[in-house]
């Protein structure tokens, strides 16, 4: 079962370019049966891969996403008839059960998310949604699950019915279910996006460098906005102006990215790579055939080395176009 991401309009764009699904298919290096998933919003998309649709297609990045203002409204119901129905699918195929189960074992042993899906030979976005509720398990890949948790299958399958029967996974499905109406929501405005609470505001830094580097001097903010719902109680999380014309038209020149400095970092994610103190470049994460990632600018594209402290890498979690 695929993940519903977010509603596109990848199909409509690439119509309208004069593209078929196969020149689509070999610019991002997938098989055409992915591309044909993709726009029909059923797999995966990673930042990187966002932007190099958008620069395919030669259309500004907001574009892409069905939104309340340019998108018909049977394409927007459509999206939310077959979100339902898949939330339906897996509330009764208890997926949602055994992904609450092996959060709290999970927590409860003190394993991360990344080790226990290294672990389970699994991508870190796969284990991620099964723990989400939200992709079916094969008998094999339950196995792999049991043995990094060091319990038998049985064990853990009499685990979390412990667990259920305790109501002890309740409160992580309601969390869960909550997280993932975020993440699949169609796009809006900002306002719309936003919730605004007393103190909801967060700090804008940023302005322009050298090379389309962006300086980002943490004494002197520019403004402050509306702080996204996803980052409400996150204090470590910033935002940046995009003061950099290094992504060429992909971004409107008002965007604002919003960075969370400890989250993980990891292969297909846009980060802000901070080259000392205060001077940052947006990189797309990358990975060579040793196992260590890289960073590449775009416009023109350049390969950034990334040192051994990947605290100086902050994940760019949310743009506001």
């Amino acid at each position: 079962m695929e993940e519903i991401i977010f509603p596109n309009q990848i199909r409509m764009y690439r119509r309208l370019r004069g593209c078929s699904m196969q020149e689509l298919a070999d610019h991002l290096t997938v098989s055409l049966s992915a591309i044909s998933k993709i726009e029909k919003g059923y797999r995966r998309v990673d930042q990187e891969q966002l932007v190099r649709i958008a620069e395919f297609l030669d259309c500004p990045l907001q574009d892409l996403f069905v939104n309340e203002q340019n998108s018909q409204p049977e394409v927007i119901q459509s999206w939310r008839r077959e979100q339902e129905r898949r939330n339906k699918v897996n509330e009764k195929s208890g997926l949602k059960t055994l992904g609450a189960g092996l959060r709290q074992i999970r927590n409860d042993k003190n394993l991360t998310l990344i080790e226990v899906a290294e672990s389970s030979d699994m991508t870190l976005s796969v284990y991620h949604r099964i723990e989400m509720g939200q992709r079916e398990v094969s008998e094999k890949e339950l196995k792999n699950i049991s043995k990094s948790l060091k319990l038998s299958v049985e064990d853990l399958k009499e685990a979390i019915k412990k667990l259920d029967d305790k109501g002890a996974l309740e409160e992580i499905i309601q969390r869960n279910d909550a997280k993932y109406k975020i993440l699949t929501a169609p796009k809006q405005s900002l306002s719309s996006q936003s919730v605004s609470f007393p103190e909801s505001k967060i700090s804008v830094f940023g302005t322009a460098g050298k090379d389309g580097d962006i300086i980002v001097d943490f004494e002197s903010e520019t403004k402050k906005v509306i702080r996204p719902q996803q980052l409400n109680n996150n204090k470590n999380a910033y935002a940046v102006n995009l003061s950099t014309r290094r992504l060429g038209t992909l971004l409107p020149s008002r965007s604002i990215l919003f960075v969370d400095p400890q989250e993980m970092v990891s292969v297909g994610d846009i980060a802000l790579y901070y080259k000392d103190e205060e001077t940052a470049s947006i990189i797309s994460v990358r990975e060579d055939e040793n196992g260590k990632l890289y960073g590449l600018r775009w416009n023109p594209d350049e390969r950034i080395e990334i040192n051994n402290n990947l605290n100086d890498l902050h994940k760019i979690v949310f743009i506001s176009l």
